[in-house]
């Protein structure tokens, strides 16, 4: 069973160098301007390391914008909601598969 571990901290974005704030009402696990992640231990239990990247946005009526990400170390996927403060231009970059002017690193 999936143990879920609460992490609501301030950071600097890894892949575009933004400082990003607490979300406030739950964990905060990626950037708001990139929406880029890390795979590391909490409530993805993975210390892989690796930058998760969005490759996919879904809408869900009950859940709102769902992100996919890949892992660029470990190729794995994994899904998660989006935040209310999440840039919505590059959720629908995503969404219209225009993402990839943007550089991500390796």
């Amino acid at each position: 069973m999936k143990q879920f571990t609460k992490n609501d901290e301030g950071f600097v974005c890894s892949n575009c160098g933004k400082a990003v704030d607490r979300l406030k009402y739950s964990s905060r696990d990626h950037c708001t301007n990139c929406l880029c992640s890390l795979h590391v231990p909490g409530d993805r239990q993975n210390a892989c390391g690796g930058l998760l990247v969005p490759i996919e946005v879904s809408q869900n009526s009950k859940k709102g914008y769902i992100i996919t990400y890949k892992c660029q170390k470990c190729g794995k996927t994994h899904n998660n909601k989006s935040a209310d403060d999440d840039n919505f231009s590059t959720i629908l970059k995503v969404m219209n598969k225009t993402y990839n002017h943007l550089s991500f690193r390796k």
